[in-house]
């Protein structure tokens, strides 16, 4: 059966490929970023990050253009604590924000006229040094009073002060992790001012040298050891005149002598190959003035005073040899009591220190031996001479032997000239009380510091010192009979 086929009909139309991908494929980009842009919490974010770095750009160039700027601008100075012009410095500074307190500010504007108003202006806003440390310093006189002595200084932190017109910036800072030789805090004090302005900084150490030459004239230095090095011991103390020492006649003229060459010989000792030091031993009875002719000696020749305790707790051989060599110049080296110093070495306290280690031969190899110190002047005393081996006298390790002994009678009459030579102007009283001593024979065997002392008891009363003869005659017969052998 036929069937019948008409023309096929036509199949819908399929969807173009084009029509179902989005035309933005190719460019897919562009979309993503105007979808962040169109993000207000994206662009705010975007933008704290941008000045967050711009920030941290400018914040490194400015510090580095500061730095470059400070390099070329500014000079700075410092100066650590083991300097000698760290203590010159600080007591400058403190005298001179004194000097610029409340009076000098008011004469500065009395003296408006003459010295110009921006010059008194800027002395007047000048700042003033408010941060201060106290310095106490506890000490022994002669006669055995304690004194005390207060001292302020710039404290810690930064201080400005102006200076033949600069300005300056002050620093004085404390390194806590750092400890120097003496376990103390490691200090330094650095000075800033204007490049131009560097020249004032030799004119200020020259100002501060000069103060603190000032402060020391006609003064000497007692140096004690202080750990690996000497320091200062109390304040400096007025020089002994070399008259009121009185001693045998032409002892303290040969000692001085002897010094003077030896000083002067320096290049004589080098030349040669002689080792430049020289030592000395005052030996006698206590009381003769041992001590008292090696102070006004060196107040004499401008020296000051090491004093050396090998008793001290901590010092060791090594240590002595070390301190040996450190000695200041101008600086005599004195041993005192050098008898006593191997006394009850061994015997331990209630704490259990034993006292110092120094050896009698550490004591000899730091005298002269090869690391021996040069251009040292050491002076040793003793009450009993015959009491120290003859390895620590013997000529190379002491040059000079003088014997301080007791009063004679041209001693005698040098003290009562010094202290009766006014109210006795014709002598007639101080032959009397030459006549007696005497008499009852205590010439050459009074110690100056046994007259001196019934001087000073009876001043101005000469009669009562020649009265006061029988008590001294009679006490020293007992002395004499009590260290008698007995029968």
């Amino acid at each position: 059966m036929d069937r019948n086929h008409g023309p096929p009909s036509p199949l819908p139309p399929q969807p173009q490929l084009a029509e179902t991908i989005p035309a933005s494929t190719g460019d897919g980009g562009d979309s993503l970023m105007s979808q962040l842009t169109g993000n207000p919490y994206f662009t705010a974010g975007f933008g704290l990050a941008g000045l967050a770095t711009f920030g941290r750009i400018a914040q490194q160039g400015i510090k580095r253009g500061a730095v470059l700027l400070r390099r070329r601008l500014l000079v700075e100075l410092e100066v650590t604590k083991n300097d000698d012009a760290y203590p010159w410095l600080l007591q400058w500074m403190y005298h001179r924000g004194h000097a610029l307190g409340s009076e000098a500010a008011a004469e500065a504007i009395r003296h408006t006229e003459s010295r110009g108003l921006l010059d008194s202006i800027a002395q007047r806003i000048t700042p003033r040094m408010h941060h201060l440390q106290l310095n106490t310093t506890t000490y022994k006189r002669s006669d055995g009073a304690q004194v005390t002595d207060f001292y302020l200084r710039p404290g810690h932190g930064k201080h400005i002060i102006r200076y033949k017109n600069a300005w300056m910036m002050v620093s004085r800072e404390r390194q806590g992790t750092y400890l120097d030789a003496q376990g103390e805090p490691f200090e330094t004090v650095t000075l800033t001012t204007l490049q131009a302005h560097k020249h004032v900084f030799e004119q200020l150490f020259a100002e501060a040298h000069d103060m603190a030459q000032q402060n020391q004239e006609g003064k000497i230095i007692v140096l004690v050891p202080d750990a690996f090095d000497w320091k200062q011991f109390g304040q400096p103390k007025r020089k002994r005149p070399l008259e009121s020492v009185v001693l045998e006649e032409g002892v303290k003229e040969r000692l001085i002598e002897d010094l003077q060459e030896f000083i002067h010989k320096r290049n004589w000792y080098f030349d040669r190959g002689i080792p430049y030091r020289r030592g000395y031993l005052l030996y006698g009875p206590p009381g003769t003035g041992k001590s008292s002719v090696i102070e006004a000696i060196a107040g004499h020749l401008n020296f000051n005073i090491a004093m050396l305790n090998l008793s001290q707790r901590g010092m060791t051989d090594d240590r002595l040899q070390l301190m040996l060599t450190k000695v200041p110049p101008r600086t005599l080296v004195l041993l005192e009591d050098a008898d006593a110093a191997w006394v009850n070495r061994k015997q331990a306290n209630e704490e259990g220190y034993s006292g110092a280690s120094v050896t009698f031969s550490g004591l000899l190899n730091a005298m002269d031996g090869v690391a021996s110190a040069e251009e040292r002047i050491l002076f040793l005393t003793t009450n009993h001479v015959e009491r120290l081996d003859e390895a620590l006298i013997r000529p190379g390790r002491v040059d000079v032997t003088v014997r301080i002994g007791e009063a004679t009678e041209w001693q005698i009459q040098q003290l009562l000239e010094r202290f009766y030579g006014e109210a006795d102007p014709d002598g007639a009283g101080r032959q009397r009380f030459l006549a007696k001593a005497r008499k009852l024979g205590l010439v050459g065997v009074l110690s100056p510091a046994e007259l001196q002392g019934l001087f000073l008891y009876n001043k101005e009363d000469l009669d009562g010192a020649i009265a006061s003869l029988d008590e001294l005659a009679s006490m020293h017969a007992h002395l004499a009979r009590k260290m008698s052998p007995s029968e």
